[in-house]
């Protein structure tokens, strides 16, 4: 039997990937005063987002989740806000045009904070400080005051996350996703990009189909659908307490949801099941998302599987694979028959990001977009050699005009990484990138509703 759970249970547990607070007083207080804060989230939203992730679990829908690796204090603003949400839907609309598949959306936002490290200390120049673990904990700048983790950057973290969300709630509901504005969407630095070509003919293609439903009678305006899109976000529930104190009692149903973010992740440094981000995670009834690294065998994902999703709900568990694309083929299949085997209901997401991280020659960390296209060909390969679902994709992205990640359709190269590298912690693909990728996924899916995955051939010219 299953030890009684509750908000805090997760503080009787061993737990990684935490900072060392020097003031416990200090960080006491705030996780009180966050407790008496408005949710970020509803409950009713969380359920809405199982319910489409439920489709997509059955094949008959994809995930697309993605955004920054690390939300920034210093970057945030409105102008960042709309770009990211603009290339969101239009990847969005390549996948659900493009492939004839409905597109569950779920950023890497407001509440994208907390980052794990492989190391808690950072050297340089013989100096040691603790490591930058995202702006919800300490600040980037190498200093000693600087690193030394704070408690009230939460109030900070809080903050920008509802102002982010209500930004995003208007820019869903209020007209910006409407898709007699599909052209509209468009960067302005992507238009004169490779990939501009092949959206504008899909957008036009898109307008000459409203045109030819305008011309047959049918108003517009009275489907909503049309107008408007649903958008959800997700982060990495990494500090715990700032999760307990917006773990909340659904007052319709009496069960816990995190409202936080509609859907939280296990990363692959805290999934030891009988931790404490295991023990949070099992309690609530938000969607759930693990992530699954080279290091992770058969017979413990099946566990903490059976520990996360004991009822075995559709729409309760994805499963995120980030395996590298050398390592992907010698590590997934495994975990695919023995889930299919048990016959556990889960999603697959490919996270082609994290495995193929590299530094480059100028020193910088980055990842070559040639690996993270060949990781998401393998993850579809496979799910089709085993007769299951690739159902979802997982990346690090930002609708700025960065140059983090090489290769790509301008082949980024690593004298241009020091353009534009602007991320304080892992390389991400910008809005091009992003949009190469999402046409690839396009020509993956028809290939995999057509029942048979082809070789593909470059990106730049599928």
């Amino acid at each position: 039997m299953a030890e009684r759970w509750s908000p805090d249970s997760w503080r009787k547990k061993p737990i990684q990937q935490v900072p060392d607070y020097p003031d416990r007083q200090a960080l006491a207080d705030v996780e009180k005063q966050l407790a008496t804060f408005p949710p970020l989230v509803f409950a009713g939203e969380a359920r809405n987002l199982k319910k489409h992730l439920a489709r997509v679990a059955n094949g008959q829908a994809f995930l697309l989740q993605g955004g920054d690796c690390a939300e920034s204090f210093a970057e945030h603003g409105a102008n960042n806000i709309r770009d990211f949400f603009r290339m969101f839907l239009q990847m969005a609309v390549v996948l659900t045009y493009a492939a004839a598949s409905p597109v569950v959306k779920v950023g890497r936002v407001a509440g994208q904070f907390a980052k794990p490290r492989s190391s808690p200390i950072e050297k340089r120049d013989g100096i040691e400080l603790p490591s930058y673990r995202g702006d919800i904990i300490n600040d980037n700048a190498f200093t000693a005051e600087s690193r030394t983790p704070d408690p009230r950057r939460q109030l900070d973290a809080y903050r920008q996350s509802a102002a982010t969300l209500n930004l995003l709630r208007a820019f869903a509901t209020g007209g910006y996703a409407n898709l007699a504005s599909v052209r509209q969407w468009m960067l302005g630095f992507v238009k004169d990009s490779p990939q501009s070509r092949r959206y504008v003919e899909l957008s036009d293609r898109i307008s000459e189909a409203l045109g030819f439903m305008q011309a047959c009678g049918l108003d517009l305006e009275s489907h909503p659908e049309l107008r408007t899109t649903d958008f959800y976000t997700s982060h990495e529930a990494l500090l715990l307490g700032f999760e307990e104190a917006f773990t909340r009692v659904d007052s319709t149903t009496g069960d816990w949801y995190a409202t936080s973010g509609h859907m939280i992740w296990i990363g692959d440094r805290t999934r030891q099941h009988d931790h404490a981000h295991v023990e949070y995670a099992r309690g609530i009834k938000n969607p759930i998302g693990l992530k699954c690294g080279p290091s992770l065998k058969a017979d413990d994902l099946l566990r903490l599987i059976d520990i996360l999703n004991p009822e075995n709900e559709a729409g309760r568990i994805t499963l995120i694979g980030r395996f590298g694309a050398e390592k992907v083929g010698d590590h997934l299949p495994a975990l695919i028959r023995a889930v299919k085997r048990e016959g556990r209901v889960v999603l697959w997401s490919s996270d082609p990001m994290h495995g193929n991280t590299i530094s480059s020659a100028s020193g910088y960390k980055t990842r070559p977009f040639d690996l993270i296209l060949k990781e998401v060909r393998s993850f579809f390969e496979i799910h089709q050699a085993e007769g299951t679902y690739a159902g979802g994709v997982h990346l690090e992205m930002t609708g700025q005009n960065v140059t983090e990640c090489t290769g790509g359709a301008r082949a980024i190269s690593d004298a241009d990484l020091n353009d534009r590298y602007h991320t304080v912690c892992d390389p991400r693909l910008n809005a091009e990138q992003a949009i190469e990728v999402a046409f690839t996924l396009a020509e993956l899916l028809k290939s995999e509703r057509s029942g048979a995955v082809r070789a593909l051939p470059a990106a730049a010219g599928l």
